[in-house]
């Protein structure tokens, strides 16, 4: 499976990208003086807050699990943990009693988050069954999780003579666990963390 985003949130974040860019070459043809620094350091701040809520965040699964990448921190669900994945008002996985929420995944249309809510923890209430066109995008996203996972879950954790199933020996880190897992983002603190700090310095020193 592909990694799963929310399209037009990237769109967006790519054109909010652009225009920062065309701005700060404005600013260094034209700007001059405490001003221009600070105006320079609020657009690097957007960038970080555009990458850390409209870019960075998606769904990927693996050859071991399924890795929720949220704003500032990601969880891993291995195969082996994954017991359901379903939507309210976002995409949500399960394992165990435990429930972990994707943040770009949502479901826009308030008549079916109530709809969702009521049927809440129904799964019979799904129709897995049902044309993948007639679907809206987060259910099929879930829908598409379930199945993977049933098939993951239904190859065998080694191969004949003992090896490791291809691909798993290349797993690290938060990969290699056998339950899930949640770490913060190191990128996102980053890319948050250095446009902020910057910012305080143009203001206390200029």
């Amino acid at each position: 499976m592909k990694p799963l985003t929310a399209p037009a949130s990237r769109v967006l974040a790519w054109v909010w990208i652009g225009a920062v860019v065309l701005l700060m070459g404005d600013l260094a043809l034209r700007g001059s003086g405490a001003s221009s620094l600070v105006a320079a350091a609020v657009l690097l701040v957007s960038v970080g807050g555009v990458y850390v809520l409209w870019l960075r965040p998606k769904v990927v699964p693996t050859e071991r699990g399924v890795r929720l990448v949220n704003p500032l921190r990601d969880t891993f669900v291995p195969w082996s943990a994954f017991t359901w994945a379903d939507v309210t008002d976002v995409l949500r996985v399960h394992a165990g009693d435990r429930v972990y929420r994707s943040w770009p995944l949502r479901e826009t249309k308030r008549a079916k988050v109530r709809e969702n809510l009521r049927r809440e923890g129904d799964r019979f209430a799904l129709d897995d069954g049902a044309d993948p066109r007639d679907l809206r995008p987060v259910d099929l996203a879930a829908r598409n999780l379930r199945a993977e996972a049933e098939r993951r879950k239904a190859r065998p954790a080694a191969t004949a003579d003992g090896g490791a199933v291809p691909g798993a020996e290349g797993a690290a880190g938060v990969e290699g666990a056998d339950a899930p897992v949640t770490v913060w983002a190191p990128d996102a603190l980053v890319a948050l963390g250095v446009p902020l700090v910057l910012l305080v310095a143009v203001l206390l020193f200029t």
